[in-house]
């Protein structure tokens, strides 16, 4: 048996996951008591619980460098295991998710941005390149920046997250020797 597959044996089944939604649209019509669709969210929210792991809430915030590491560093010290963040990994002005979130992670994945674009590209084509999709862990625990799009949650939560969420969070736990 590999290496992977040996420590995959071993990982953590079910896993407790908080679901960031960014997105300075969606807060404004939640500030103002309006009804907010989050159909990203919702996707995360499905297939995580599907795959027998637990949520421990969802947050919606504007998109924010300080709103977000807020939000991000206050989970940490939570007992969950793992932050999904949809929205604000794209190239646009307000797309600050990975400039707030990258100076927190203690070691990167960058295989997950590569693998993601790469997928990507195999559906939509070279629109793939202007996502900036992130992943890595800090304190044991795994953070994943992925798109605004249900199409791109769907894809990075079904082919990337789920198939290796046990796995990365038992190498993230690792001791020092």
């Amino acid at each position: 048996m590999d290496v992977p597959s040996l420590h995959k044996q071993h990982a953590k089944k079910s896993a407790v996951v908080l679901i960031v939604t960014c997105s300075t649209s969606k807060a404004k019509q939640k500030e103002q008591g309006l009804t907010v669709e989050d159909p990203s969210g919702d996707q995360i929210e499905k297939l995580v619980k599907q795959a027998g792991h637990l949520v421990s809430g969802r947050v919606l915030i504007r998109d924010g460098v300080s709103t977000l590491r807020a939000t991000v560093r206050k989970a940490l010290k939570s007992t969950g295991d793992a932050i999904i963040i949809t929205g604000g990994t794209g190239i646009a002005p307000s797309d600050v998710t990975v400039e707030a979130i990258a100076p927190i992670i203690e070691k990167e994945m960058p295989g997950f941005g590569e693998l993601f674009r790469k997928i990507s590209y195999d559906k939509i084509g070279s629109a793939a390149m202007m996502s900036r999709a992130l992943a890595g862990v800090v304190k044991g625990k795994a953070i994943f920046c992925l798109p605004g799009s249900p199409d791109g949650v769907t894809t990075a939560i079904r082919e990337l997250i789920l198939p290796e969420l046990g796995h990365v969070l038992s190498i993230a736990r690792q001791s020092k020797v």
